[in-house]
């Protein structure tokens, strides 16, 4: 059912290893591009991001794939997954690099873990959030077939989701604090995790997403 996969190339991030989960995955073909024609004939559409947010910004806005997302979002009704940077860029406004104005497609604010941040006993924990750690799984959704809850997936990152609207949230994770893992709204899924790095169960949400309908 995966038809061609889009895996918008703003320049930031290891994309060939998204494009090479996807292959193993089974995708029938996979493109990494900033071509808007591709990208409007493609039939799902994975924004990826790694880096700092100001920078990957400038290069959405610059590259115009800010509106080729709402146009797969919106216009097409596309399957889309957003990944790490490629998530937080989604909201409305980033606390990274002195504040930072997002897509606003997601009502809702992306905050630094804190300095210091500590766990439930009092034991301080690195910033960045580096390595596993176990999802919740907060509601049913088909990205989630397969995958048990509390499966761990891989992180790195330095500033955690927090979405406005609370019913919005797929999966979440603790580090000092409970932070959006995963927020699901019609034909987007969004992932603070990497799934391409993790291991058999990143797999297998790649492989659901490729078998998605865009419909929760």
């Amino acid at each position: 059912m995966s038809g061609v996969v889009a895996v918008i190339d703003y320049g930031m991030g290891n994309l060939h290893s998204v494009a090479s989960a996807l292959r193993h995955v089974g995708a029938d073909e996979v493109l990494v591009t900033h071509d808007a024609e591709l990208i409007h004939q493609a039939d799902r559409v994975i924004f990826p991001g790694v880096g700092a947010i100001r920078d990957c910004m400038a290069e959405i806005r610059r590259l115009k794939c800010d509106q080729l997302l709402a146009d797969a979002l919106v216009a097409q009704h596309k399957p889309v997954l957003a990944i790490c940077v490629g998530m937080q860029a989604l909201m409305s406004h980033s606390q990274e690099n002195g504040g930072v104005a997002c897509l606003d497609i997601v009502p809702g604010e992306v905050r630094y873990f804190g300095n210091p941040l500590v766990d439930a006993g009092g034991q301080r924990l690195k910033v960045p959030h580096m390595g596993w750690n176990e999802v919740r799984q907060v509601m049913n959704h088909p990205l989630w077939q397969g995958i048990p809850d509390m499966t761990r997936f891989y992180f790195v990152h330095s500033y955690y989701v927090d979405a406005v609207q609370r019913d919005l949230l797929a999966g979440a994770v603790q580090y000092g604090v409970s932070a959006d893992a995963a927020l699901a709204r019609d034909n987007l899924f969004a992932v603070q995790f990497h799934p391409e790095k993790s291991h058999t169960a990143g797999l297998q949400l790649l492989r659901n997403f490729l078998e998605w309908n865009g419909r929760c």
